[in-house]
């Protein structure tokens, strides 16, 4: 589910821009924290885990996740928290 929302993001705001629907990414956004909120708790190792390649990838996804969601604040004049 997570790839998916996200894969749709720009989609969404051609959607968005074109309707003039900003309740459409507000909606959007919480699609993607939702999807990405189970994810986020396995994408740093744990314990005496060492980091792998696999730990690297869910970072970068995690990375993305971030930078959606915070663009879509942006856009609708609200700032991001830093830790976002």
């Amino acid at each position: 589910p997570l790839l998916t929302t996200l894969a749709a993001h720009p989609r969404t705001l051609q959607a968005v821009a074109a309707h003039h629907a900003p309740d459409r990414l507000a909606r959007h956004l919480v699609t993607v924290a939702d999807a990405a909120l189970p994810f986020l708790l396995t994408v740093l190792p744990r314990g005496a885990e060492k980091p792998s390649a696999a730990h690297r990838a869910r970072l970068a996804l995690a990375e993305a996740v971030g930078a959606v969601l915070a663009g879509g604040l942006s856009l609708l004049g609200i700032d991001a928290p830093e830790h976002l």
